[in-house]
Protein backbone atom coordinates (compact mmCIF):
# COMPACT_ATOMS: atom_id res chain seq x y z
CA UNK A 1 0.00 0.00 0.00
CA UNK A 2 1.58 3.15 -0.96
CA UNK A 3 1.51 5.97 1.47
CA UNK A 4 0.69 9.87 0.64
CA UNK A 5 3.49 12.15 1.23
CA UNK A 6 4.33 13.18 5.34
CA UNK A 7 3.68 16.11 6.75
CA UNK A 8 7.41 17.44 6.38
CA UNK A 9 6.89 16.87 2.94
CA UNK A 10 3.62 18.75 2.49
CA UNK A 11 5.45 21.63 4.47
CA UNK A 12 8.13 22.07 1.89
CA UNK A 13 5.58 22.01 -1.06
CA UNK A 14 5.23 25.82 -2.05
CA UNK A 15 1.33 26.89 -2.37
CA UNK A 16 0.52 28.88 -5.93
CA UNK A 17 -0.09 32.49 -4.74
CA UNK A 18 -1.73 34.68 -7.10
CA UNK A 19 -0.07 38.31 -6.63
CA UNK A 20 -1.78 39.70 -9.54
CA UNK A 21 -4.98 39.25 -7.57
CA UNK A 22 -3.46 40.43 -4.29
CA UNK A 23 -2.03 43.68 -5.99
CA UNK A 24 -5.58 44.64 -7.85
CA UNK A 25 -7.46 44.64 -4.09
CA UNK A 26 -3.66 47.06 -3.20
CA UNK A 27 -4.64 49.00 -5.71
CA UNK A 28 -8.33 48.98 -5.13
CA UNK A 29 -8.28 49.61 -1.76
CA UNK A 30 -5.51 52.51 -1.88
CA UNK A 31 -8.27 53.92 -4.28
CA UNK A 32 -11.07 54.07 -1.93
CA UNK A 33 -8.84 54.96 0.73
CA UNK A 34 -7.51 58.27 -1.44
CA UNK A 35 -11.11 58.70 -2.21
CA UNK A 36 -12.42 59.07 0.88
CA UNK A 37 -9.52 61.49 1.94
CA UNK A 38 -10.34 63.30 -1.72
CA UNK A 39 -13.85 64.07 -0.26
CA UNK A 40 -12.94 64.35 2.96
CA UNK A 41 -10.29 67.52 2.06
CA UNK A 42 -12.56 69.22 -0.53
CA UNK A 43 -12.59 72.89 1.41
CA UNK A 44 -8.98 72.52 1.11
CA UNK A 45 -8.30 70.47 -2.37
CA UNK A 46 -10.73 72.34 -4.14
CA UNK A 47 -9.03 75.59 -3.84
CA UNK A 48 -5.51 74.22 -3.98
CA UNK A 49 -6.63 72.75 -7.54
CA UNK A 50 -7.71 75.95 -8.58
CA UNK A 51 -4.65 77.76 -7.60
CA UNK A 52 -2.83 75.23 -9.68
CA UNK A 53 -5.21 76.17 -12.98
CA UNK A 54 -4.89 79.81 -12.27
CA UNK A 55 -0.97 79.20 -11.84
CA UNK A 56 -0.80 77.44 -15.15
CA UNK A 57 -3.03 79.75 -16.93
CA UNK A 58 -0.35 82.87 -15.08
CA UNK A 59 3.30 80.85 -16.64
CA UNK A 60 2.92 82.15 -20.49
CA UNK A 61 2.16 86.32 -19.26
CA UNK A 62 5.09 85.86 -16.79
CA UNK A 63 7.27 84.36 -18.89
CA UNK A 64 6.20 87.69 -21.31
CA UNK A 65 7.12 89.81 -19.22
CA UNK A 66 10.24 87.82 -17.48
CA UNK A 67 10.98 88.06 -21.66
CA UNK A 68 10.38 91.99 -21.86
CA UNK A 69 12.98 92.46 -18.86
CA UNK A 70 10.57 92.36 -15.39
CA UNK A 71 11.66 91.13 -12.81
CA UNK A 72 10.88 87.81 -11.13
CA UNK A 73 8.85 89.23 -8.42
CA UNK A 74 7.60 92.27 -9.62
CA UNK A 75 5.98 89.87 -12.73
CA UNK A 76 4.47 87.26 -10.11
CA UNK A 77 3.30 90.77 -8.38
CA UNK A 78 1.70 92.14 -11.94
CA UNK A 79 0.20 88.51 -12.74
CA UNK A 80 -1.19 87.89 -9.16
CA UNK A 81 -2.78 90.95 -8.92
CA UNK A 82 -4.62 90.73 -12.29
CA UNK A 83 -5.70 87.66 -11.09
CA UNK A 84 -6.78 88.67 -7.68
CA UNK A 85 -9.04 91.64 -8.97
CA UNK A 86 -10.89 89.51 -11.95
CA UNK A 87 -11.56 86.87 -8.74
CA UNK A 88 -13.45 89.53 -6.70
CA UNK A 89 -14.99 90.97 -9.94
CA UNK A 90 -16.44 87.68 -10.17
CA UNK A 91 -17.52 87.19 -6.70
CA UNK A 92 -19.05 90.78 -7.13
CA UNK A 93 -21.05 89.84 -10.18
CA UNK A 94 -22.02 85.97 -7.94
CA UNK A 95 -22.66 87.44 -4.92
CA UNK A 96 -25.07 90.15 -6.53
CA UNK A 97 -26.98 88.50 -8.91
CA UNK A 98 -27.00 84.85 -7.09
CA UNK A 99 -28.75 86.13 -3.58
CA UNK A 100 -31.67 87.97 -6.00
CA UNK A 101 -32.06 84.68 -8.19
CA UNK A 102 -32.57 82.14 -5.18
CA UNK A 103 -35.16 84.96 -3.91
CA UNK A 104 -36.99 84.48 -7.09
CA UNK A 105 -37.03 81.02 -7.64
CA UNK A 106 -40.31 80.10 -5.87
CA UNK A 107 -41.84 82.31 -8.34
CA UNK A 108 -40.41 81.04 -11.08
CA UNK A 109 -41.77 77.63 -9.85
CA UNK A 110 -45.03 78.93 -9.78
CA UNK A 111 -45.10 80.51 -12.99
CA UNK A 112 -43.39 76.95 -14.51
CA UNK A 113 -46.59 75.13 -12.69
CA UNK A 114 -48.83 77.54 -14.44
CA UNK A 115 -46.83 77.38 -17.88
CA UNK A 116 -47.69 73.25 -17.42
CA UNK A 117 -51.09 73.58 -16.60
CA UNK A 118 -52.24 75.82 -19.72
CA UNK A 119 -49.94 73.45 -22.09
CA UNK A 120 -51.82 70.08 -20.20
CA UNK A 121 -55.71 72.51 -20.54
CA UNK A 122 -54.41 73.05 -24.41
CA UNK A 123 -53.48 69.18 -25.35
CA UNK A 124 -56.59 67.74 -23.11
CA UNK A 125 -58.82 69.90 -25.60
CA UNK A 126 -56.94 68.02 -28.47
CA UNK A 127 -57.55 64.58 -27.11
CA UNK A 128 -54.21 64.13 -25.77
CA UNK A 129 -54.25 63.06 -22.26
CA UNK A 130 -50.87 63.78 -20.55
CA UNK A 131 -50.42 63.31 -16.52
CA UNK A 132 -49.64 66.60 -14.97
CA UNK A 133 -48.20 64.93 -12.12
CA UNK A 134 -45.62 62.29 -13.99
CA UNK A 135 -44.32 65.37 -16.56
CA UNK A 136 -43.57 67.99 -13.77
CA UNK A 137 -41.68 65.26 -11.65
CA UNK A 138 -40.01 64.02 -14.68
CA UNK A 139 -39.00 67.74 -16.02
CA UNK A 140 -38.43 69.77 -13.51
CA UNK A 141 -37.28 73.05 -13.81
CA UNK A 142 -36.45 74.29 -10.59
CA UNK A 143 -34.33 71.60 -9.96
CA UNK A 144 -32.88 72.88 -12.97
CA UNK A 145 -32.64 76.79 -11.54
CA UNK A 146 -31.58 75.22 -8.02
CA UNK A 147 -28.66 73.74 -10.14
CA UNK A 148 -27.26 76.97 -11.67
CA UNK A 149 -27.60 78.04 -8.32
CA UNK A 150 -25.65 75.70 -6.55
CA UNK A 151 -23.27 75.80 -8.66
CA UNK A 152 -22.43 79.74 -8.61
CA UNK A 153 -22.86 79.49 -4.99
CA UNK A 154 -19.99 76.46 -4.89
CA UNK A 155 -17.90 79.04 -7.03
CA UNK A 156 -18.41 81.91 -4.58
CA UNK A 157 -17.63 79.79 -1.67
CA UNK A 158 -14.19 78.71 -3.54
CA UNK A 159 -13.40 81.95 -4.02
CA UNK A 160 -14.49 83.60 -1.06
CA UNK A 161 -10.98 81.79 0.33
CA UNK A 162 -9.12 84.64 -2.03
CA UNK A 163 -6.73 84.66 0.32
CA UNK A 164 -5.79 80.79 0.87
CA UNK A 165 -6.05 80.47 -3.45
CA UNK A 166 -3.79 83.22 -4.04
CA UNK A 167 -1.22 82.36 -1.11
CA UNK A 168 -1.04 78.82 -3.23
CA UNK A 169 -0.43 80.15 -5.99
CA UNK A 170 2.43 82.53 -5.37
CA UNK A 171 4.13 79.41 -3.96
CA UNK A 172 3.61 77.71 -7.02
CA UNK A 173 4.61 80.54 -9.18
CA UNK A 174 7.42 80.49 -6.95
CA UNK A 175 8.52 77.01 -7.47
CA UNK A 176 8.16 76.95 -10.83
CA UNK A 177 11.51 78.64 -11.74
CA UNK A 178 13.68 75.87 -9.92
CA UNK A 179 11.24 73.02 -11.26
CA UNK A 180 13.42 71.35 -13.47
CA UNK A 181 16.32 71.28 -11.38
CA UNK A 182 14.06 69.27 -8.23
CA UNK A 183 12.98 67.02 -11.40
CA UNK A 184 16.73 66.40 -12.48
CA UNK A 185 17.74 65.79 -8.77
CA UNK A 186 15.11 63.71 -8.38
CA UNK A 187 15.95 61.69 -10.75
CA UNK A 188 19.76 61.58 -9.86
CA UNK A 189 21.20 62.89 -13.55
CA UNK A 190 21.99 66.68 -13.74
CA UNK A 191 21.87 66.17 -17.37
CA UNK A 192 18.29 64.45 -17.28
CA UNK A 193 16.14 64.99 -20.43
CA UNK A 194 13.00 66.33 -19.16
CA UNK A 195 11.86 67.02 -22.55
CA UNK A 196 8.66 64.69 -21.90
CA UNK A 197 7.72 66.77 -19.21
CA UNK A 198 8.31 69.75 -20.83
CA UNK A 199 5.65 68.48 -23.52
CA UNK A 200 3.66 67.45 -21.03
CA UNK A 201 3.22 70.84 -19.52
CA UNK A 202 3.32 72.90 -22.76
CA UNK A 203 0.28 70.97 -24.02
CA UNK A 204 -1.80 71.30 -20.46
CA UNK A 205 -1.34 74.90 -20.36
CA UNK A 206 -2.26 75.33 -24.03
CA UNK A 207 -5.57 73.25 -23.26
CA UNK A 208 -6.09 75.55 -20.35
CA UNK A 209 -5.18 78.86 -21.97
CA UNK A 210 -7.28 78.19 -25.17
CA UNK A 211 -10.18 76.66 -23.05
CA UNK A 212 -10.01 79.60 -20.92
CA UNK A 213 -10.49 82.23 -23.62
CA UNK A 214 -13.11 79.98 -25.63
CA UNK A 215 -15.29 79.68 -22.64
CA UNK A 216 -15.09 83.62 -21.93
CA UNK A 217 -16.20 84.22 -25.85
CA UNK A 218 -18.42 81.85 -25.29
CA UNK A 219 -19.74 83.66 -21.36
CA UNK A 220 -19.99 87.25 -22.83
CA UNK A 221 -22.03 86.22 -26.04
CA UNK A 222 -24.28 84.43 -23.71
CA UNK A 223 -24.61 87.20 -21.38
CA UNK A 224 -24.74 89.03 -24.89
CA UNK A 225 -28.11 87.04 -25.74
CA UNK A 226 -29.60 87.47 -22.36
CA UNK A 227 -30.02 90.63 -22.53
CA UNK A 228 -31.02 91.33 -26.30
CA UNK A 229 -33.91 89.03 -25.32
CA UNK A 230 -34.77 90.27 -22.27
CA UNK A 231 -33.59 87.45 -19.68
CA UNK A 232 -32.88 88.56 -16.02
CA UNK A 233 -29.52 87.92 -14.51
CA UNK A 234 -28.08 88.29 -17.79
CA UNK A 235 -24.43 88.42 -16.08
CA UNK A 236 -25.00 85.70 -14.05
CA UNK A 237 -25.91 82.76 -16.93
CA UNK A 238 -22.86 84.01 -18.89
CA UNK A 239 -20.90 83.62 -16.10
CA UNK A 240 -22.68 79.84 -16.01
CA UNK A 241 -21.87 79.45 -19.67
CA UNK A 242 -18.69 80.71 -19.03
CA UNK A 243 -18.27 77.39 -16.52
CA UNK A 244 -20.21 74.60 -18.36
CA UNK A 245 -18.17 75.38 -21.04
CA UNK A 246 -14.93 73.67 -19.54
CA UNK A 247 -17.49 70.55 -19.88
CA UNK A 248 -17.80 69.39 -23.17
CA UNK A 249 -20.65 67.55 -24.93
CA UNK A 250 -23.40 68.39 -22.11
CA UNK A 251 -22.13 71.41 -20.30
CA UNK A 252 -23.44 74.04 -23.25
CA UNK A 253 -26.73 72.26 -22.65
CA UNK A 254 -26.50 72.47 -18.60
CA UNK A 255 -25.84 76.42 -19.23
CA UNK A 256 -28.72 76.78 -21.58
CA UNK A 257 -31.41 75.27 -19.45
CA UNK A 258 -31.95 78.13 -16.75
CA UNK A 259 -32.15 81.30 -19.28
CA UNK A 260 -34.29 79.41 -21.85
CA UNK A 261 -36.67 78.43 -18.89
CA UNK A 262 -36.50 81.84 -17.58
CA UNK A 263 -37.52 83.46 -21.36
CA UNK A 264 -40.16 81.36 -21.00
CA UNK A 265 -41.31 82.09 -17.84
CA UNK A 266 -40.86 85.99 -18.79
CA UNK A 267 -41.53 86.40 -22.28
CA UNK A 268 -43.01 83.69 -23.60
CA UNK A 269 -42.43 80.72 -25.99
CA UNK A 270 -40.97 83.42 -28.81
CA UNK A 271 -37.70 84.43 -26.76
CA UNK A 272 -37.55 80.98 -25.17
CA UNK A 273 -36.95 79.67 -29.07
CA UNK A 274 -34.86 83.05 -30.04
CA UNK A 275 -32.49 82.38 -26.45
CA UNK A 276 -32.33 78.48 -27.69
CA UNK A 277 -30.88 79.63 -31.64
CA UNK A 278 -28.46 82.18 -29.71
CA UNK A 279 -26.93 79.71 -27.52
CA UNK A 280 -26.94 76.67 -30.86
CA UNK A 281 -25.31 79.28 -32.98
CA UNK A 282 -22.36 80.40 -29.85
CA UNK A 283 -21.46 76.51 -29.37
CA UNK A 284 -21.65 75.71 -33.00
CA UNK A 285 -19.42 77.96 -34.14
CA UNK A 286 -16.97 77.96 -30.95
CA UNK A 287 -17.48 74.12 -29.72
CA UNK A 288 -17.78 72.21 -33.02
CA UNK A 289 -16.00 74.36 -35.49
CA UNK A 290 -13.57 77.20 -33.80
CA UNK A 291 -12.08 75.58 -30.27
CA UNK A 292 -11.01 71.89 -32.59
CA UNK A 293 -9.38 73.82 -34.58
CA UNK A 294 -7.17 75.65 -32.38
CA UNK A 295 -7.37 72.35 -29.77
CA UNK A 296 -6.26 69.59 -32.15
CA UNK A 297 -8.32 66.19 -31.69
CA UNK A 298 -5.69 64.59 -29.11
CA UNK A 299 -6.77 66.33 -26.57
CA UNK A 300 -10.42 65.26 -26.71
CA UNK A 301 -12.48 62.70 -24.46
CA UNK A 302 -14.56 59.99 -24.91
CA UNK A 303 -18.01 61.62 -24.02
CA UNK A 304 -18.41 58.05 -21.50
CA UNK A 305 -15.24 59.22 -19.91
CA UNK A 306 -16.85 63.00 -19.94
CA UNK A 307 -20.04 61.79 -17.79
CA UNK A 308 -18.26 59.61 -15.72
CA UNK A 309 -15.76 62.09 -14.54
CA UNK A 310 -18.74 64.47 -14.46
CA UNK A 311 -20.29 61.35 -12.15
CA UNK A 312 -17.16 61.15 -9.96
CA UNK A 313 -16.49 64.10 -9.06
CA UNK A 314 -19.33 65.59 -9.03
CA UNK A 315 -19.71 63.24 -6.38
CA UNK A 316 -16.79 63.17 -4.47
CA UNK A 317 -16.90 67.74 -4.19
CA UNK A 318 -19.85 68.37 -5.22
CA UNK A 319 -20.71 71.12 -8.29
CA UNK A 320 -17.11 72.35 -8.15
CA UNK A 321 -16.32 68.85 -8.26
CA UNK A 322 -17.91 68.97 -11.85
CA UNK A 323 -16.43 72.13 -13.01
CA UNK A 324 -13.18 70.76 -12.34
CA UNK A 325 -13.77 67.12 -13.88
CA UNK A 326 -12.92 67.53 -17.51
CA UNK A 327 -9.99 69.73 -17.12
CA UNK A 328 -8.57 67.19 -14.41
CA UNK A 329 -9.31 64.23 -16.63
CA UNK A 330 -7.62 65.94 -19.68
CA UNK A 331 -4.84 66.71 -17.36
CA UNK A 332 -4.36 62.96 -16.78
CA UNK A 333 -4.92 62.41 -20.47
CA UNK A 334 -2.02 64.73 -21.28
CA UNK A 335 0.34 63.13 -18.55
CA UNK A 336 -1.04 59.30 -19.62
CA UNK A 337 -0.12 60.36 -23.39
CA UNK A 338 3.76 61.05 -22.24
CA UNK A 339 4.17 57.88 -20.47
CA UNK A 340 5.11 54.67 -22.85
CA UNK A 341 4.00 52.45 -20.09
CA UNK A 342 0.01 53.79 -19.66
CA UNK A 343 -0.04 55.38 -23.14
CA UNK A 344 -2.62 52.07 -23.75
CA UNK A 345 -4.72 54.44 -21.25
CA UNK A 346 -4.84 57.72 -22.95
CA UNK A 347 -6.05 55.82 -26.10
CA UNK A 348 -9.33 54.49 -24.07
CA UNK A 349 -9.96 57.91 -22.32
CA UNK A 350 -9.96 59.85 -25.85
CA UNK A 351 -12.25 59.84 -28.73
CA UNK A 352 -11.35 57.10 -30.51
CA UNK A 353 -13.15 58.29 -34.00
CA UNK A 354 -9.83 57.48 -35.75
CA UNK A 355 -10.69 53.54 -34.78
CA UNK A 356 -14.14 53.50 -36.05
CA UNK A 357 -14.65 51.19 -39.62
CA UNK A 358 -14.42 52.84 -42.61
Amino acid sequence: MTRGPGASTLARMSLPTDKRGSRVLMVGAAFVIIVAGFRIAAELMVPVLMALFLSLLSLPPLRRLKALGVPNPLAIALVVTAVTLSILLISAVIGGSLTQFQEQIPLYQERLQFLFSGAMSWLHERGVQVDLAMLTSAVDGAAVMRLAGNTAGSLLAALSNVFLVILTMVFMLLEAQSMNGKLRAALGDPKADLSGFAQAAERVQKYLAIKAVMSLITGTLATLVCVLTGVDFPFLWGLIAFLFNFVPNIGSIIAALPPVLLALIENGLGSAVLVILGYVLINTVIGNMLEPRLMGRRLGLSTLVVFLSLLFWGWVWGPMGMLLSVPLTVVLKIVLDHSTEFRWLAVLLGPGEEYLPN
